[in-house]
């Protein structure tokens, strides 16, 4: 018989069409996945369910951090108000040669999940080295996760000959299949200028064979373009689109250097984008067109980034960077509003990993990845809007309970 569960006394957040705010809620949870949800119905009995009391707080999908690096939770604060350039050749190069192995990814990888659970996040995407390694860990941890191998054109760790990357990627997705079903490999080319262009294509054809995830980092610096050899002059974008590695099944990674021309594209191909502020900022790469992406119709989800470039795992806070930088850079108040961050770092942050008939929002048939949200301190009260009182005032502190796929992960 499946274990039901039935979370009740709180508002829920679905994330599903028209953004409903529903009082007085309930959620049932049968094995894992949601059986039924909406307001409680008085008199109502869950016999033999497990109740959980979230006294009146927030319920809600569980975070999609569309891009991190979780053994680099290890690099945390190592070298910071650095040049990207000077910070990845100089620092984190360097001290990944020195310090990245099978343990070292195992137990920083198990560090930033369990930050992760803690802070809401019930589902992230990963790309590092040793990724079979992190992928344990993550499958060891309960949270949901697409792991991605780490593809390179020079000796990396794990890697000593580059000329193997693909098929040690290969490797990684056949051994990391059958692992959980809540770990999906996936194929993490590093960027168009660390990759050749034979890699790439060989990276995104191994992809597609296998059916996964293609990831990239993409048009992150200005200087970026005249870092990729034989480009011809083309932007990131269009210089991928021409390699044929750009569909529904790749995500792009920052997408702070593109235009209206590049937007098309990525439009005209359906990848989705992943927006990394915090990282953004931090290394000083400049600020995405995010409005201009989601009038578009991208579909454009959140990401902290590895430790080593935020210094943190935290959603909440990526929101409302997100939210506010946007305004600033556009001298628009309207623009990244609540809602629409919400939706990013949920729903749509779900939908461009691939992900998004199976987490994001909350409703019958999907997978049980739910947080309930404590609404209860000073700076959560008083509750005028719940989506304002999440992106804006709510904090990692304030998580409560964190569900995947049916089983309590964290809880206060």
């Amino acid at each position: 018989m499946e274990n039901e569960i039935v979370i009740y006394n709180g508002t829920l957040l679905t994330m599903e069409q028209g953004l409903p705010v529903i009082e007085n809620a309930m959620v049932r949870i049968k094995g894992n996945k949601i059986a039924q949800c909406g307001p409680a119905v008085p008199g109502q009995s869950y016999e033999g369910a497990t109740l959980i009391d979230a006294c009146g707080g927030i319920i809600m999908p569980g975070f999609v951090n569309g891009h991190t690096h979780t053994p680099m939770s290890m690099f945390r604060g190592l070298a910071d108000d650095l040049p990207l350039d000077v910070w990845l050749h100089e620092h984190i190069f360097p001290a990944e040669a020195r310090d990245v192995n099978p343990e070292s990814v195992a137990q920083w990888a198990a560090h930033s999940c369990r930050e992760m659970l803690a802070g809401g996040i019930t589902t992230c995407c990963d790309g590092y080295f040793f990724e079979s390694h992190a992928a344990q860990a993550m499958a060891a941890t309960g949270i949901r996760a697409v792991a991605g191998q780490g593809v390179i054109d020079y000796p990396a760790p794990g890697v000593p000959d580059p000329s193997n990357n693909i098929g040690l990627a290969k490797e990684f997705i056949e051994r990391t299949r059958p692992l959980s079903p809540r770990v999906t490999p996936s194929v993490f080319c590093h960027s168009p200028y660390t990759c050749s262009k034979q890699t790439l294509v060989a990276g995104k054809t191994l992809a597609r064979d296998h059916g996964v995830l293609f990831q990239i980092h993409a048009a992150e610096t200005r200087a970026e373009p005249g870092m990729i050899k034989g480009n011809n002059d083309l932007s990131v974008i269009a210089y991928l689109d021409n390699l044929g590695i750009l569909d529904p099944d790749t995500l792009l990674v920052h997408c702070v250097w593109v235009d209206e021309k590049d937007i098309e594209i990525i439009a005209k191909r359906g990848c989705g984008v992943i927006h990394c502020p915090e990282s953004n900022m931090k290394l000083a790469s400049g600020v995405a067109p995010v409005p201009d992406m989601t009038a578009a119709g991208l579909t454009v989800g959140l990401g902290t980034d590895g430790c080593a470039s935020n210094n943190d795992q935290d959603m909440f806070s990526e929101m409302d960077t997100a939210a506010k930088l946007h305004k600033a850079v556009r001298l628009d108040p309207c623009v990244m509003d609540a809602r629409t961050c919400l939706k990013m770092a949920t729903i749509d942050g779900a939908k461009a990993l691939g992900m998004g008939d199976v987490t994001g929002s909350i409703r019958p048939g999907k997978a049980a990845d739910i947080i309930v949200v404590d609404t209860t301190g000073l700076h959560m009260t008083p509750m005028h809007d719940p989506y304002s009182g999440i992106v804006y005032a709510a904090r990692a502190s304030d998580v409560l309970l964190v569900m995947v796929d049916g089983n309590v992960r964290f809880e206060k």
